[in-house]
């Protein structure tokens, strides 16, 4: 039975973001989501990198792919899938720009 995936953001959520400075340097891990990340995956619940880096529309987007992947079998232990989309099988987003919006009603959390 598929209980779903979790969304983490790269830049901001799950990696350190300084300044922009190319499409595949990812910063230093944020050390509380990499833990929680890890926990997550030792549970068996899938976790996925959401980023705007590989959108259709990113230029780079195969090479900033590769490099997040590598960056998560360094620090993770294992390449995690890649994403700029949301499907009805994500049960979570944790973003650091997301804001927190009641189901179905438009009420901020």
């Amino acid at each position: 039975m598929n209980n779903g995936w979790i969304g983490v953001d790269l830049d901001g959520t799950l990696a350190i973001h300084d300044d922009w400075q190319g499409h595949t340097h990812v910063g230093d891990p944020v050390p509380l989501m990499l833990d929680r990340v890890k926990n997550w995956l030792s549970q068996g619940t899938e976790v996925r990198i959401v980023t705007a880096r590989v959108a259709s529309t990113s230029q780079g987007r195969e090479e900033a792919r590769l490099a997040i992947k590598e960056w998560c079998k360094k620090h993770i232990g294992v390449a995690l899938e890649v994403t700029s989309e949301k499907d009805y099988g994500m049960i979570e987003l944790w973003d650091d720009r997301a804001v927190p919006v009641e189901f179905n009603t438009g009420l901020v959390k």
